[in-house]
């Protein structure tokens, strides 16, 4: 991963002489530990890595998860595996480490207060600087590594996607749909789901982040299903909405309007392109429709080591699409106490234009009660 960290120094103004990626207890992980330590598995909790700007890692691992480190330490010659048992073990490595290291770079959005405290203590004649920006500036755009492992992951959201329409029963509850969707997920090769899988029947469709509850299918509902997989670390993000026996003809005419509000934005993908203007072009489309202003959420994120990882994508976003950046893009349109619909693609922005990842079929789907 020497890239990676040489990658993280380029960006960094000013340049630290090193930077500490630290992991409290889950679910306090710092993301770019396992960006810049390319483990596949284990928590790594209390672990610390240390970054160095000729691209040298080391990486301070407990008793517990030492032998998964070293073995993934051994594909990387960059890397150097330390062995701790005790957190204050580990606090005096790091003086043995850092002792006359005049600035130090620490990840701000993601360190716990507590640990914090503990590497100033153990520092105190260390200054310190936030790298939180250069560390999401590094992340946002992908290497061939992880756009393969995203490909993985949005392909096991896609065939799940495929087979909700044979899950549908008469009478079964929103849980009941989300618990067959995370094991189908884990059946194609998922380590887990990326968040907790959204389903939503009737009504409870309008609710974008709605939790899955008891609410039973019934014929005439819209469904909502908006779910994701983690494969290698790496997550996927994929909505699919369906339309549950007696056609409702105002559901079928949002679900096209949300479709057109999606190929807008996705015409615009490039490298260059802001990320407001897709958010605008979909908001466009469906405020000309009787439905203005049923969009009430930004149209996407960046996605990678987690499912929200990096930015949002909203009416104010700043940033410029790259290519090799992965985002999401899911425009919705959202009738309280009736029914919604929403459209969710992970697309790789690509030196022309765009590649889908997900490949699920996008269409109106209406399933036989």
């Amino acid at each position: 991963m020497k890239a990676r960290v040489e990658k993280l120094f380029r960006l960094a103004d000013p340049k630290p002489d090193a930077i500490v990626l630290a992991n409290a207890v889950d679910p306090h992980l710092d993301g770019a530990f396992f960006w810049l330590f390319d483990v596949p598995s284990g928590l790594f909790e209390g672990s610390f890595a240390v970054a160095h700007s000729d691209g040298e890692l080391d990486v301070w691992s407990s008793v517990l998860e030492a032998d998964t480190a070293r073995a993934a330490a051994k594909r990387d010659p960059h890397v150097r595996i330390h062995e701790f048992r005790a957190p204050s073990d580990l606090d005096e490595e790091l003086r043995k480490q850092l002792t006359g290291t005049t600035t130090i770079g620490l990840h701000y959005a993601e360190i716990t207060h507590a640990t914090f405290e503990r590497i100033t203590k153990a520092l105190p004649g260390a200054s310190w600087t936030d790298v939180s920006a250069p560390v999401r500036k590094a992340r946002v755009t992908k290497d061939a590594i992880e756009i393969e492992r995203l490909e993985k992951a949005a392909e096991i959201g896609s065939k799940v996607a495929k087979e909700i329409p044979g899950m549908l029963e008469n009478g079964m509850v929103e849980l009941s749909l989300a618990t067959e969707m995370n094991y189908r997920m884990m059946h194609h090769g998922a380590s887990g789901p990326s968040f907790s899988t959204i389903v939503g029947f009737g009504p409870n469709s309008a609710e974008p982040h709605y939790f899955a509850g008891d609410r039973k299918l019934r014929s005439g509902d819209s469904i909502v299903c908006d779910f994701g997989a983690y494969y290698e670390r790496y997550a996927s993000d994929i909505t699919r909405s369906f339309h549950f026996g007696k056609r409702d003809e105002e559901l079928k005419a949002v679900h096209d309007k949300v479709e057109e509000a999606q190929h807008a934005a996705l015409a615009l993908i490039r490298p260059g392109v802001a990320a407001k203007e897709l958010h605008l072009a979909a908001q466009r489309v469906i405020d000309a429709s009787p439905w203005k202003g049923r969009f009430t959420h930004g149209l996407g994120h960046s996605i990678g080591l987690r499912v929200h990882d990096g930015w949002g994508m909203n009416d104010r976003s700043e940033d410029l699409l790259e290519e090799g950046m992965v985002i999401t893009v899911e425009p919705g349109i959202y009738l309280p106490g009736h029914g919604g619909v929403r459209i969710e693609d992970d697309v790789l922005v690509t030196k022309t234009g765009y590649r889908f990842l997900t490949t699920a079929p996008r269409g109106y789907r209406e399933v036989a009660a």
